[in-house]
């Protein structure tokens, strides 16, 4: 049996926010700093009501909203689970990785695994109008999602932003918003490629998934407004953790055709 831990605060039963909301975030914020851990069983229903001291139904609506959520499921006849985080974003819109996730109320931040000055090369270079050998910036940062590995980040960019983004916060800062609302470049549109692969020995380490493992490789090349090239990454997505959506629309044309 799970027993309950107590209340980080006592509920507000002369408030606006109603019971269970007061409960469901309660019971979220445990869910996001890990104090209850993926697949790790929730206190039963009569447990939360005693805790709270709240009746039952109370309880169920702060329950069903985290399940819609995604954040915890149901086994019938078993009890509540916490969900394993799998986060999604909208690809039609062009955010950032912290920007998206923290909309949608998730807890992010990235380590910063090097930043280094190299050549661009074929590759890069071509991406980013730069010559074969002329300076760029790679950064590369674990992402994290509730405090677990999401997603491994090779970002390269012009020297001239490079060097004023490696004495920058990208531990809790997107490089969007740094470059939006601190270096005042307007962004304009993205370019995206998306495959999947294995995971090597290396993205093993960084995602902390067994070598072999799915992975989603999306390559993107950021625009600025007027159409320059200012942003040219590689993302490896944990297969396990994390998807892209997007709406797409059928063409009126065709349905006249």
């Amino acid at each position: 049996m799970v027993k309950p831990r107590k209340t980080p605060s006592q509920l507000l039963h002369v408030s606006p926010v109603p019971l269970y909301t007061q409960i469901k975030e309660i019971l979220r914020d445990r869910i996001l700093d890990g104090s209850y851990q993926a697949h790790e069983q929730m206190p039963s229903e009569s447990e939360l009501m005693s805790t709270f001291g709240v009746s039952r139904i109370t309880v169920r609506q702060a329950l069903g909203d985290l399940q819609k959520e995604g954040l915890i499921f149901k086994i019938h006849g078993k009890g509540t689970y916490v969900s394993k985080p799998k986060a999604f974003q909208n690809i039609a819109e062009l955010q950032g990785f912290g920007e998206a996730m923290s909309s949608m109320g998730y807890e992010t931040f990235s380590r910063v695994v090097s930043i280094k000055s190299m050549p661009a090369g074929a590759t890069v270079g071509a991406r980013l109008n730069a010559e074969d050998s002329e300076e760029v910036v790679e950064l590369r940062r674990v992402r994290y999602l509730n405090r677990a590995p999401i997603s491994l980040d090779v970002t390269y960019v012009p020297k001239s932003i490079g060097e004023r983004l490696s004495k920058e916060d990208l531990a809790h800062r997107d490089i969007f918003l740094i470059l939006e609302n601190d270096y005042g470049i307007a962004l304009g549109a993205a370019e995206l490629q998306i495959e999947s692969m294995l995971a090597d020995d290396y993205l093993a380490r960084q995602l902390k998934v067994e070598e072999g493992a799915p992975v989603l490789r999306i390559e993107r090349l950021t625009l600025a407004a007027d159409g320059r090239p200012v942003d040219f990454e590689f993302l490896y997505y944990r297969g396990d953790a994390f998807q892209y959506r997007m709406r797409i629309e059928r063409s009126s044309s065709r349905r006249f055709s």
